[in-house]
């Protein structure tokens, strides 16, 4: 089977064409990545200091078109599907009302470049920005009109899990995962502890309360002047003050690490840093230019943030008797989060799981993934109505 992912929920232009074969002995599925696209918006909304949604959404109706044909042209294959969009154009032009940018560049292109045998679409549909997600959504139901095909809708955060399985190659997926899996999502919009009970079987048994540990990431950085996204500068700040291994004067509080529950806060640690900061702005007004002064915050802010996770992590493998932990998600990529958490599961026999660093941002290959996974789960189900759900859950 050959899956179309698309994936626009940020600020990230994503598709991918993802091929599967299931062994029909063991029943396990081999997914080869044939071709796969990411387009960043990140310079672009660096002067926000953070994602402006009506630039994403016409960055994304720019990027989406030209970004599949030049899919096309990397999948290399030659022609084997008439296209019909003269005869479809009213219809694809009614389900593009929303986006006239895309069925410009589609009845542009469509037939410029090679069209490969696409089974079917997955596409993001939440959460996220709801005007980014339906540029995704819209531009799903309008190749699938035209190409005959179904639209598989996938949530986010599942394709995050899964995620922890996949490369930039070729991979496998067991027909039975050792379940279940305690998945920790993390990223600039979500901190979640998901129980994986089965394929498209989830239960979230903790999350943020209020900020999400990225965004605390890439609003303290802001605090202390950084460019955005702040969470890389954040690591690689702390990494170098590991490395002078000077004491740190600064010692901030970690929310809600000792309570019982798989809860998590961290709008009381960034309040913390302000408040650092200011204080230390008063003794010296220079003092933000200092990287030693740098380096300290983003080390304890970085250490604060991983201890809270690490504890709520182990707790949760611990109370449900798991053997895998996975973590995914943009902050996954955060090499001291990797290390605290690998070390400690290892004491417990635990296996960790988490995706290459080139797969914990949003990316279509994930989608098209967890689109598959759904499909092998329920071949039948048919979705005709899709809606971009910004609060999507899992």
């Amino acid at each position: 089977m050959r899956i179309l992912g698309i994936e626009t929920s940020c600020d990230e232009t994503s598709l991918c064409i993802l091929d599967s074969m299931i062994d029909p002995e063991t029943g396990n599925t081999t997914y080869i990545n044939r071709a796969h696209i990411i387009v960043s918006q990140a310079s672009l909304h660096e002067e926000y200091g953070g994602v402006f949604p009506a630039m994403a959404k016409r960055e994304h109706q720019k990027n989406i078109i030209p970004a599949l044909g030049e899919l096309f042209k990397k999948l290399g294959e030659t022609e084997n599907r008439q296209t019909v969009f003269s005869e479809k154009s009213n219809e694809l032009q009614n389900i593009l009302e929303r986006e006239p940018t895309v069925y410009e560049f589609l009845s542009q292109q469509i037939d410029a470049h090679n069209n490969p045998n696409i089974d079917a679409i997955a596409v993001t549909h939440g959460p996220g920005l709801e005007p980014a997600l339906w540029v995704g959504i819209n531009t799903a139901r309008a190749l699938a009109h035209l190409w005959d095909i179904p639209v598989i809708p996938v949530n986010h955060m599942e394709g995050h899990i899964w995620s922890a399985y996949a490369n930039e190659e070729s991979f496998s997926l067991p027909n039975t995962a050792e379940f279940p899996i305690i998945a920790l999502l993390v990223s600039g919009g979500h901190t979640e502890l998901v129980l994986v009970k089965d394929f498209c079987d989830y239960e979230i048994i903790g999350q943020t309360k209020d900020d999400a540990s990225g965004e605390a990431f890439d609003k303290i950085a802001r605090l202390l002047g950084l460019p955005y996204p702040g969470g890389v500068h954040i690591s690689q700040l702390a990494k170098i003050a590991r490395g002078n291994g000077q004491p740190n004067p600064f010692t901030f509080p970690r929310p809600m690490m000792h309570t019982p529950d798989f809860l998590f806060s961290f709008s009381g640690l960034k309040t913390a840093v302000r408040y650092t900061i200011d204080k230390e702005v008063i003794k010296d007004s220079n003092i933000l230019s200092s990287e030693i002064f740098q380096q300290h915050i983003a080390r304890e802010t970085e250490d604060a943030i991983v201890d809270v996770l690490t504890a709520k992590t182990i707790r949760a493998v611990d109370q449900y008797q798991t053997r895998t932990c996975i973590i995914a998600g943009g902050v996954s990529a955060n090499a001291h989060l990797r290390t605290v958490l690998k070390n400690k599961l290892e004491t417990m026999h635990v296996t960790l799981l988490v995706p290459p660093l080139s797969l914990t941002g949003d990316n279509a290959l994930m989608i098209a993934l967890a689109g598959h996974i759904q499909y092998k789960k329920h071949p039948d189900t048919v979705v005709d109505d899709i809606r971009a759900v910004g609060s999507l859950s899992l």
